[in-house]
């Protein structure tokens, strides 16, 4: 099987293959069209055309992908899904309004980096499916692309918390977001995106690279931690038997953090599971040393779940007992839940592959 770093190899150098503007930043895009005589002057123009215009024109750019095959609305999200080229899988992405404390209202896009997910959070719909195809940059790219030029929606905001686990495709997330900011490109800042992981510390490492660079200081992560302790959080997510909380919180104290900068502590409130006062308080300790704004997630019930989603009263008071340990804390709004667009909510589970499911365990002991 093709690793992302040779997938990107043959898009990038292939002398008969389209240049792709979706895969490329745009000095890549730039060198290669030297090569076969195309001035810089006239490759950024198409470079720009294409990301800024949604237009292409040259018979030596590849086309951005088919618009979205299906939308789903409601007051608070659309959900639209993207065939895959190669194959009949499709990618799922959320457009999401947010409204700040101005009233002012833009837009976030929630990315998918994978088709389904190989982490098998029991909370969640995606891990439910397997992993199935990783995303290469083309389609994680185009994902912004479709919103843009196919839905018209101007992109503030890219939040990688859509199918698929980042940091387990995260040579081809990596180029995507370099393509992202860039300047000739989408420009979307760096402070605008926030990549979402379970805690694979490797992952995390190799990202924090990344956000080292000169321009990405500002760069965003969020992890989700969803328990207070290992034995809770290792029966709801299984990175946690190859990954403690303890190693998570070493490699999250090792981040380039800027000096004002936070981590966002995502949580998803489960009742029965880790809704408790002892959890609130456990929760806190582990999260002392670490600089970060704690996001409390209502859980978001999936098909056949055995949870139901948390009365608002028990929500508000482990809000409540958290910030009397003086955390900052917040509750993410729910929106999407009845278009299945929710956090933890995207995936078809027809699709699923078991067989095709990664084990962290396996993988940490080979």
């Amino acid at each position: 099987m093709q690793t992302s770093r040779q997938q990107m190899k043959i898009i990038h150098d292939g002398p008969d293959e389209l240049l792709d503007p979706l895969a490329m930043t745009s000095s890549g895009f730039m060198a290669a069209a030297m090569k076969r005589g195309i001035s810089r002057p006239v490759a950024l123009e198409h470079y720009r055309d294409h990301h800024q215009l949604g237009r292409c024109d040259a018979e030596w750019i590849r086309p951005a992908l088919s618009a979205p095959s299906m939308l789903r609305r409601d007051d608070t999200t659309i959900k639209f899904l993207m065939d895959l080229e190669e194959n009949t899988l499709q990618t799922e992405s959320v457009l999401i309004p947010m409204t700040g404390s101005t009233g002012r209202t833009t837009t976030t896009l929630c990315l998918s980096s994978q088709v389904g997910c190989a982490m098998g959070c029991r909370f969640c719909q995606t891990g439910r499916m397997g992993l199935l195809h990783d995303l290469q940059p083309r389609q994680i790219v185009g994902q912004w692309h479709a919103a843009r030029h196919h839905l018209g929606h101007v992109i503030k905001n890219i939040v990688f918390m859509g199918m698929g686990e980042p940091t387990d495709n995260i040579e081809a997330v990596i180029q995507s977001i370099r393509i992202l900011a860039d300047h000739h490109g989408p420009a979307i800042a760096p402070r605008n995106i926030t990549v979402s992981t379970v805690g694979n510390p490797r992952g995390i490492q190799r990202l924090s690279e990344l956000a080292a660079e000169d321009g990405f200081h500002r760069l965003n992560l969020a992890v989700s931690i969803n328990a207070p302790n290992d034995r809770i959080r290792s029966e709801i997510m299984p990175v946690n038997r190859a990954w403690s909380m303890a190693e998570l919180k070493q490699v999250l104290l090792a981040w380039p953090l800027r000096p004002s900068g936070r981590f966002c502590i995502e949580y998803v409130l489960i009742p029965g599971v880790n809704d408790g006062m002892d959890d609130a308080d456990e929760l806190c300790r582990y999260l002392d040393d670490i600089p970060c704004t704690l996001n409390i997630i209502p859980y978001n019930p999936i098909d056949d779940s055995p949870w139901p989603a948390p009365e608002q009263s028990v929500v508000d008071r482990f809000i409540e007992r958290t910030i009397r340990h003086g955390q900052f804390t917040k509750r993410r709004k729910t929106k999407g839940r009845a278009t299945m667009a929710a956090c933890g909510q995207l995936g078809n589970t027809n699709l699923s592959r078991p067989s095709r499911r990664r084990s962290m365990l396996q993988d940490e002991g080979n």
